[in-house]
């Protein structure tokens, strides 16, 4: 079944006890005012918050009233995280057993007091992965309705073929950005246009704002003139950047300001002139395109 995404969705990972620790009127909050600027779909994972911020999210979700059929819920699995929440883990290590994956799913759909998920994606790739125990799981999953698509999260172009080879693959989540663009130079955003993978990338606006280097200088330098000339954030240009990839990239965006919330979608309908697309990718590798 094909899922359709808001074209940027939130990502949920700090709202709980990892970062902003969040009450549940805070959370509900923050679902309405994304869900009223146009971002309906929500990116958790099951370990975000040491396991716990799911199960946050839900209160939070069961309070919102908002229609499930117009909200897009993801959700991933695989990491097993050293937390006191699973206190079998002594060391982090990755399971795709056929029984862990459908365990995995229903409990996140317990947490998030839902009845299926949209999206539901294997987390990172694992070298014990069996494609036809986890093909297994997801036909299982999909038959009883309780996942609707299908993908996978920071796997290369051959991890997700060989996947691909058993079941469906709708969507792939990587790391992508200005400063961390890769997967544009690896065949990975190739690859996915090729099978019609879609794919979302998580920390959209990569370092620019955390890191203090000889590449965040130069694009900083260049958005103080793009900037005035476009008349947004320099935040909105770099998701801009993404969106206006071919391969039809979701940015997974972090924020929980207001201010930048009501903004995002404005990314949108931004349309960056060539030669401006050109000068970010230019100024991020401190040299001309090859």
């Amino acid at each position: 079944m094909s899922v359709k995404l808001s074209p940027i969705i939130a990502g949920v990972m700090n709202w709980g006890i990892w970062d902003k620790n969040l009450n549940t009127n805070e959370m509900n909050h923050l679902i309405h005012l994304f869900f009223e600027n146009g971002i309906t779909s929500f990116d958790h994972a099951d370990i975000y918050g040491g396991y716990t911020t799911e199960a946050a999210f839900g209160k939070a979700w069961a309070t919102s009233k908002i229609d499930r059929k117009k909200v897009q819920l993801i959700s991933k699995c695989g990491i097993q995280y050293v937390s006191e929440n699973r206190p079998e883990n002594h060391i982090k290590h990755y399971n795709y057993s056929k029984e862990y994956i459908i365990w995995s799913a229903e409990n996140s759909l317990k947490n998030l007091q839902t009845d299926y998920l949209d999206v539901f994606l294997l987390h990172r790739p694992s070298p014990l992965l069996q494609a036809d125990e986890v093909a297994e799981a997801v036909e299982k999953l999909k038959s009883d309705g309780k996942i609707l698509s299908f993908g996978v999260s920071n796997f290369t172009p051959f991890q997700t073929e060989l996947l691909r080879q058993k079941t469906a693959i709708s969507f792939n989540q990587i790391q992508f950005s200005a400063t961390n663009h890769e997967a544009m130079l690896d065949g990975s955003l190739d690859y996915m246009q090729l099978h019609k993978i879609t794919p979302m990338a998580w920390n959209p606006l990569g370092v620019v704002f955390r890191e203090n280097t000889e590449q965040t200088q130069r694009l900083k330098l260049l958005f103080s003139k793009l900037v005035d000339k476009y008349h947004v954030g320099s935040d909105l240009i770099l998701l801009a950047w993404i969106l206006q990839h071919p391969a039809n990239i979701l940015p997974v965006a972090g924020t929980i300001n207001v201010s930048r919330i009501q903004q995002l979608m404005k990314a949108k309908s931004l349309v960056l002139d060539t030669q401006d697309w050109f000068a970010i990718w230019t100024e991020s590798m401190g040299n001309k395109v090859p």
